[in-house]
């Protein structure tokens, strides 16, 4: 080894430090990776491998790819999970004396990629941080393309399911944690269930004072008071290590994270991983497509800021009456103008993504095609406030008040940015003329050298008398005025003699230095210029960037609303009626993705659930016939509400409901050892467990993957739970096989029955997709299987069979057991009526005793009769 190579051994050195990255190290206009990285690189990018001399006997095996186009191969192997490490020559190789010095300028992995090509503009790029300990989790999720960052905490039991929620919510593209959370079964779950690759990153990062300090550091302040972090020990160790790791990878300045939220769970409706997943939100369950969810017939936005936004309100409906109520009536007021929606449109579309320009930006990594991009996209700003000024609504008329203009930076850009600027910034071409007079002679001596030259030349013949003196240029002497011999007497004193040929003498003057080092140092004072002058531009942006980001924001805002506007006209939308009641009646929904697949041959239908007398409806009817659709039209238009969107119905009034809980379709997780039915339990317990009486429960075939008797014993003592207000009392839509669950109606408080208008012709069947009440006496099972295209032998078959099974008539037995369930329900009641009584006394009796005034013994004999009272109850 003493024989390896120089750059080699600073190849060891700096790879010694990135071992679990694939390094990048540029060697002139190629960026090489040697040994393990090449052998994985030219598998990953499909290019060739070689050798290359080091020193020893063996060749080291090689692969490159060209510095100018190493994008796109580092967005394929951080797609891939990789993490590329980038090792620049950190000086100038004309003036470096030896070795060039190289270091690692950043790491790129896949939560920290910044590059628009690589990146789905409608989608942010989320990094998500995950401490845990013995008190619970905090986690902390950034986007560093756009500066959000922000971070929460959760110490109850049901911590690691929030953790579930919160990784299928943001979705992030890479995770980060301690080893404590890598050692657990939720760190395994999430790795699995959402394809990422965690990283454990060094533990101390993680302890709360360094965490601490390391997001003081960042924002300059004194106190995280500001950030409502005061005691959330667990949320500033994640957002802390959040921070520190990307300081480490992205080795550049961070100023666009300028801020970090506390957020809480319940500023939002919580929607758990299955619920996100049935409803289709932002991607359809198959195919993993935007094309066919919610989000495709919501998404009319015109900018890629708006589209990250809607996509985000999507995924998050709101609490808040007032805040949904504001969405609503500047939507309203967008549905009714068509004019001011159309010119708002009209600007918004000539919007570039100037969001993720100022990460660029700030990063300085962007180059002048970005500043002018930015230029163009607040170009209209000014106009885009005169029109808002037009508008009534509060929601809009605050908009317009916060809209910054920002006139200056447009100013700034306009004045020194050329209109089509190359894409490189380190070959000139950038700045606009006017804009600095040093630049705008040197950028004329470049183009007027020659004119100059020939100039001068006339001037010295005429000066002279010397009608045959030439001025030349050689790479010896650089530019030289050549007398011949014979015209030597008129040679004036202030020439400088250089060279004496044959025929002829070579001179120079300091008038033809001068220009000499004008013209030929031209092109190299141009593009050093240049780029100094755009360095302190986009810093001079950079530094407005709290400013443009919240610009950003308020023209997200606008163009989510206009969005929804559209879809709202386009589709025949109302506005619903929210308020924090409880009832939820919708006259005429429709599914809002169906209905847009079927192109207005959507029957609709009506909804209406409460707390009192119709809280759990019993859905009834065969496969096929819509119930699937009918359930999850109304989850969807209770959700739409609550973004603050206008709804497909002809009337909706909607109260607004803390989760949507759905248990709809079957499937497997095999990988986790999980069939079916476990997994249909595991999400209604998940239920059971976190729904409240302003919860919305879509629950479709409960019981099914098992036994009859089994499943239907199962799902009728779920509907017992669910209904029982001292237990949930949520308001429930529970499609069923299971006719015989219609008998409890009337036994049940809040039950109600309904099934799918269905017509039959002969042996066949019609689906009239109409919800009607009353509860349906069979399945129709054989007549959907004959529609299915079965063979007719065993339809046949079928049918003899289910006469014979029909005869046992377990419909009487489940009346029966109504009849007692029912009456079992009120012994129970009044059990809990007398524990909750003595209950109370209890609870007086401790408030009324005077434990200062007690001695030991007698604390304790008092503790003893309270115990014995206790276990009476």
């Amino acid at each position: 080894m003493a024989k390896i190579t120089p750059m080699m051994q600073q190849y060891f050195e700096i790879k010694e430090q990135y071992k679990h990255c694939l390094l990048f190290f540029r060697l002139g206009d190629f960026y090489e990776m040697f040994f393990e990285d090449a052998v994985i690189a030219s598998k990953e990018l499909e290019i060739t491998l070689t050798g290359k001399d080091w020193g020893q006997e063996e060749r080291a095996p090689m692969c490159g790819v060209p510095f100018h186009s190493a994008d796109g191969y580092i967005a394929r192997l951080v797609e891939r999970g990789y993490k590329v490490a980038i090792c620049e020559q950190v000086e100038d190789p004309k003036t470096a004396k030896g070795l060039v010095k190289r270091d690692v300028v950043r790491v790129i992995t896949p939560g920290t990629v910044v590059d628009n090509t690589v990146l789905d503009e409608t989608k942010n790029n989320y990094i998500l941080s995950v401490f845990s300990s013995a008190n619970g989790y905090g986690i902390a999720v950034c986007d560093v393309t756009t500066g959000e960052f922000q971070t929460t905490e959760f110490r109850s039991v049901q911590a690691a399911a929030k953790i579930l929620d919160e990784t299928a919510r943001f979705s992030p593209a890479e995770l980060v944690c301690n080893s404590e959370f890598l050692s657990t079964p939720l760190a395994k779950e999430i790795e699995e269930r959402f394809h990422l690759y965690l990283n454990d990153i060094d533990s101390r990062m993680y302890e709360y004072n360094t965490a601490k300090d390391t997001l003081l550091a960042h924002f300059k302040v004194k106190t995280l008071e500001s950030f409502g972090l005061q005691k959330k020990l667990l949320a500033v160790s994640a957002s802390g290590a959040l921070m520190w790791y990307l300081n480490e990878t992205q080795k550049n300045d961070l100023s666009h994270i300028s801020a970090l939220k506390y957020y809480t769970t319940g500023d939002f409706m919580l929607l758990d991983v299955s619920s996100r997943r049935n409803l289709e939100l932002t991607e359809t369950m198959r195919e993993k497509n935007k094309k066919g969810s919610l989000l495709s017939v919501l998404d009319k936005t015109q900018t890629a800021m708006g589209a990250r936004l809607l996509r985000k309100w999507v995924e998050q409906p709101l609490l808040s009456k007032e805040e949904i109520n504001q969405r609503l009536d500047g939507v309203e007021e967008l549905f009714q103008d068509l004019f001011l929606r159309e010119e708002i449109k009209e600007i918004l579309h000539s919007m570039y993504d100037f969001e993720r320009i100022m990460s660029r930006v700030v990063y300085q990594n962007a180059n002048a095609r970005d500043l002018a991009a930015l230029k163009n996209s607040v170009e209209n700003l000014p106009l885009l406030k005169k029109i808002l000024s037009r508008c009534k609504s509060p929601y809009l008329s605050t908009l317009h008040d916060r809209l910054d203009t920002l006139e200056n930076i447009h100013a700034l850009i306009a004045q020194s940015i050329v209109e089509d600027p190359p894409f490189s910034v380190r070959e000139g071409g950038m700045i606009r003329e006017g804009f600095n007079e040093e630049l705008d002679t040197y950028t004329k001596a470049k183009e007027n050298g020659t004119t100059w030259i020939h100039q001068l030349e006339e001037e010295e013949r005429e000066k002279t008398g010397i009608k045959n003196l030439k001025v030349r240029y050689n790479k010896v002497f650089g530019y030289y005025i050549e007398v011949t011999k014979s015209n030597l007497e008129l040679v004036p004193e202030g020439y400088i003699r250089k060279q004496t040929l044959a025929n002829a003498e070579r001179f120079i003057t300091p008038e033809l230095k001068e220009l000499e080092e004008l013209i030929l140092g031209a092109e190299d004072k141009i593009t050093t210029l240049e780029y100094d002058m755009f360095c302190e531009i986009r810093n001079a942006v950079a530094a407005e960037v709290e400013r443009i980001q919240y610009c950003a924001y308020i023209v997200s805002v606008i163009d989510c609303l206009q969005s929804l506007a559209e879809v709202a006209q386009n589709r025949s939308y109302v506005k619903p009626l929210v308020d924090d009641g409880d009832v939820i009646e919708i006259k005429g929904g429709r599914h809002p993705v169906v209905e847009k697949m079927m192109d207005g041959q959507f029957i609709p239908n009506d909804t209406y659930l409460d707390r009192e007398d119709t809280r759990l409806a019993i859905i009834t009817g065969p496969n096929m016939a819509g119930k699937s659709t009918y359930m999850r039209q109304t989850a969807l238009i209770v959700l739409m509400a609550q973004i603050g969107s206008f709804v497909p119905a002809e009337q909706a009034h909607i109260g607004i409901v803390d989760r949507i809980f759905t248990r709809v379709g079957a499937s497997d997780d095999l990988s986790a050892g999980q069939s079916t039915f476990m997994v249909e339990m595991t999400e209604v317990a998940n239920i059971l467990h976190n729904a409240t009486n302003k919860s919305l429960l879509i629950l479709d075939e409960i019981g099914r993957g098992t036994s009859t008797f089994d499943g239907l014993s199962i799902a009728w003592a779920v509907l017992e739970y669910i209904a029982d207000t001292k237990q949930i009392g949520a308001k429930t839509l529970f499609a069923t096989h299971y006719h015989e669950l219609s008998e409890l109606e009337g036994k049940l408080s809040g039950v109600k029955n309904y099934c799918i208008a269905v017509q039959e012709q002969g042996e066949d069947i019609i689906f009239l997709r109409k919800i009607q009440r009353g509860g349906a006496d069979h399945s129709y099972g054989v007549q959907v299987a004959r529609l299915a295209g079965l063979p007719n032998k065993v339809i046949r078959r079928s049918g003899q069979i289910l006469k014979q099974l029909n005869a046992a008539d377990i419909t009487k037995k489940a009346k029966q057991i109504a009849v007692e369930s029912k009456e079992q329900q009120e012994e129970t009641a009044q059990q809990m009526d007398m524990f909750h009584i003595a209950e109370t006394q209890l609870a007086d009796e401790i408030s009324k005793l005077d434990v200062m005034a007690m001695t030991p013994i007698e604390a304790l004999q008092t503790l003893f009769e309270l115990q014995k009272k206790a276990k009476g109850l």
